[in-house]
């Protein structure tokens, strides 16, 4: 059984339209997942008390076999591949892979919550969503 899941994707080093671009690869590569759409790329201000430069954002719509955890753990190894370092809260990063949305599941634990709960706040991530939640069949 294959679920939807919407993954935001967001950079502010390097080249980051590229860092978009194989974050999407990559995504497609993990198991019992496909891409099925991706919003159009948007720029941000950053967000948190760390000055940083802006971010090219970008959400996009995979089905996928993984379990919620699984798929974060996925999210997970595909930053660290892509030479993410966690050091510091808020940072500037290569690339940033959230779950905002995982079907229509709620999940309240340690190191997992969804919907994600920044999405209210972020209207960039809710102008995504929405570009999307047209591809979502059924």
């Amino acid at each position: 059984m294959t679920e939807w899941a919407f993954i935001a994707l967001g950079s502010n080093l390097g080249d980051r339209r590229d860092a978009l671009r194989e974050a999407r690869e990559r995504l497609g590569e993990l198991p019992t997942t496909s891409l099925v759409a991706e919003s159009s790329i948007e720029e941000t201000e950053p967000l948190g008390p760390v000055a940083q430069g802006r971010y090219l954002n970008q959400m996009v719509l995979v089905r996928t076999g993984l379990a919620p955890h699984d798929l974060l753990d996925g999210l997970l190894s595909i930053e660290r591949r892509m030479g993410r370092v966690r050091s510091e809260r808020w940072g500037p990063r290569i690339i940033d892979l959230d779950i905002v949305r995982y079907d229509g599941m709620t999940v309240v634990e340690a190191g997992l919550s969804l919907p994600h709960p920044e999405l209210p706040n972020r209207a960039f991530w809710q102008r995504e969503l929405s570009e999307l939640l047209p591809h979502v069949a059924g």
